[in-house]
């Protein structure tokens, strides 16, 4: 199962949750050529107050279009994090998007998530695949190099993200994130996801590389009009930017 098939058929990709509307991740419905563009990749907080949070998460899903939404453990024990993660499934699969979890196979199956996201390394990423694959999605992360995702890709990843989690924020996406994204969208027909900054401009530089996605963090969830308004800013900013149909 391909996370993305940006092949020259025509037609309008969406992406349905593996367990929701389309046993395909991308579903062709239209026989009208359309404008492919980047899309909305969400990251739930490095730390978040269920109770606060869900409330912010339903805005953002409602707002527009959320292709992924990945949740991280946001500092919860494990208790707390599989309750949220599976109230997180259900919101993020009810509003069209594919849920994936962050690095923890087991609440991932539990919560009946869409996938997994692995960024620990090659290891965990190879049982990820294993315990995963075909059937749902496993993408890579924690990429600093090209070697590495070159690396991490040959594993039979769905997508590799450019930009550490794991960092403190800045406004802008970093400059390694932005030329890694660059670089593989040129070469390579895995999807990538780049990973934007804490301010809303920085997801058109993200969108200029190729990538597929944008991934974007608290530049929702701090953004001062809200959620909701900063899903809908970011959305007409990937719609400006149109994605090259890839080569049979």
């Amino acid at each position: 199962m391909n996370f993305l098939n940006r092949g020259p058929q025509a037609g309008p990709l969406r992406l349905f949750p593996v367990t929701g509307k389309s046993d395909t991740l991308f579903q062709l419905t239209s026989s009208e050529p359309i404008d492919l563009h980047p899309r909305l990749f969400l990251v739930t907080p490095a730390s978040y107050k269920p109770d606060e949070f869900l409330p912010q998460l339903e805005a953002a899903l409602a707002a527009g279009d959320v292709a992924c939404l990945l949740v991280t453990r946001g500092g919860l024990d494990d208790v707390a994090f599989q309750k949220v993660a599976a109230r997180m499934v259900e919101m993020g699969q009810a509003a069209g998007a594919a849920v994936l979890i962050g690095n923890d196979t087991r609440i991932a199956g539990r919560a009946r998530a869409d996938g997994i996201h692995c960024d620990t390394g090659l290891a965990d990423l190879k049982l990820a695949t294993e315990t995963f694959k075909p059937s749902r999605i496993v993408g890579a992360g924690g990429i600093k190099t090209r070697h590495e995702a070159m690396e991490l890709a040959e594993t039979g990843v769905d997508y590799v993200f450019f930009g550490l989690l794991d960092l403190d924020e800045s406004p802008e996406a970093h400059r390694k994130t932005l030329d890694l994204a660059d670089w593989w969208s040129e070469l390579f027909e895995i999807p990538c996801v780049a990973l934007g900054g804490t301010d809303l401009a920085s997801v058109g530089p993200c969108a200029a590389t190729g990538a597929d996605f944008v991934a974007l963090r608290d530049g929702v969830w701090t953004y001062p009009e809200g959620p909701a308004a900063a899903v809908r800013l970011a959305n007409e900013t990937l719609a400006s930017y149109e994605l090259e149909a890839a080569e049979e």
